[in-house]
């Protein structure tokens, strides 16, 4: 038995999905940006209809957690009030596009991105994790990020639409991108996609129309912590925040926030300066991925994020701590991995959460004790 259960779907603010603390209802701001005002609502929401813990995905998204059956409902017309969330379920559903965060206002990014948001009752019915990313600066920035149907810039300065999984794409202009986005969304379902589940995953050969022989340029360098030409960006140990942290920062710099697949959120306009809750500089506890564990998670059988932050400054390279054989922190291997099973955990290297292990039945001590001899 595998020793988790993999739900299948991924929960929004209309389909919340029950964790081991309540509620998470995910919100999806429009081009993973919020005005200062819409930070301080959605704090507010969070406080007020959840338990005030706010969490950056891997898809730049935030979850709120903590609701209640009873709490959700307002939850989610506060939200909505503020534009953050969909009146409409279905285009809510269908409001998974990821944009490289360091668009500018009337760029590829931003026009292309925009115009697949007004056209979201084009698309047609897709698996719950299937995702878009429109990544159209000069560097493509989301290559290692979950999306399914990718708008790139392409090695000889064109636009691309490639599939993923796929390693080249047929090329658009930013007029096209959006009809083509859409064209091959329902392409994938006509195949049996949603069989596979995600489009690196479904084996039926490409249209000759979407088929072609432009390949991606390569990725820029990572975005740090620190100054940025948009803004200050900071790092969220293991992706969280508190809403009281979040919201008094934006109420005191007044800024808008873009949000980032990579657990760091951007202040747009204001030189670095220290903020309670974030971090500034490439510290160890970022290059650690940990779920919320046992017992925010029912399917987790051990604490995650403690033993985590002991382990950070112990090690060199990347480290997943998992509560169990899923990795929802994590879906790519990691340098160390530790997962929890039944109480203990087992370390696997250069793996994935429930990989083979090299050691079974680990204490954390015993994990701080072998990490830390490495």
């Amino acid at each position: 038995m595998s020793g988790f259960v993999i739900k299948g779907w991924c929960p929004d603010a209309w389909r919340p999905m029950m964790a081991g603390d309540g509620l998470l209802v995910r919100v999806r701001p429009p081009l993973a940006r919020l005005a200062a005002h819409q930070v301080e609502g959605l704090c507010e929401a969070a406080n007020a209809h959840g338990n005030g813990q706010i969490d950056l995905t891997a898809r730049a998204n935030l979850q709120l957690r903590g609701a209640t059956e009873r709490s959700w409902p307002p939850m989610v017309e506060a939200l909505r009030a503020l534009g953050l969330v969909d009146p409409d379920p279905v285009r809510e559903a269908r409001g998974a596009i990821l944009i490289n965060p360091d668009w500018r206002e009337g760029d590829d990014s931003h026009g292309i991105a925009t115009e697949l948001r007004t056209r979201l009752t084009d698309l047609p019915d897709l698996p719950s994790k299937i995702g878009f990313a429109i990544d159209a600066g000069p560097t493509p920035m989301l290559m290692e990020a979950p999306a399914d149907f990718r708008i790139e810039r392409g090695a000889d300065g064109d636009l691309l639409l490639r599939a993923d999984g796929r390693a080249a794409g047929m090329r658009v202009t930013r007029r096209t991108a959006a009809d083509a986005l859409i064209r091959l969304a329902h392409w994938f379902v006509e195949s049996e996609g949603a069989a596979a589940g995600r489009m690196a995953r479904h084996t039926a050969d490409l249209p000759d129309w979407a088929s072609g022989d432009a390949v991606p340029s390569a990725g820029g360098p990572p975005m740090r912590p620190g100054a940025h030409p948009i803004g200050a960006v900071y790092g969220l140990p293991f992706g969280r925040i508190g809403a009281s942290a979040l919201a008094a920062f934006v109420r005191s710099q007044g800024c808008a926030v873009r949000l980032t697949p990579w657990r760091l959120l951007i202040a747009e306009g204001l030189a670095p300066r220290p903020a309670t809750g974030m971090v500034l500089d490439d510290a160890p506890i970022l290059h650690v991925d940990a779920c919320v564990g046992a017992p925010a998670c029912p399917q987790a059988s051990v604490e995650t994020r403690d033993l985590a932050a002991r382990l950070a400054p112990l090690i060199e390279g990347r480290l997943h701590v998992s509560g169990c054989a899923k990795g929802c922190a994590r879906a790519r291997a990691a340098d160390w991995v530790l997962t929890g099973r039944e109480g203990a955990f087992d370390l696997a290297r250069h793996a994935r959460a429930g990989a083979a292990p090299l050691h079974t039945g680990l204490s954390p001590e015993r994990a701080v004790a072998l990490l830390g001899a490495c």
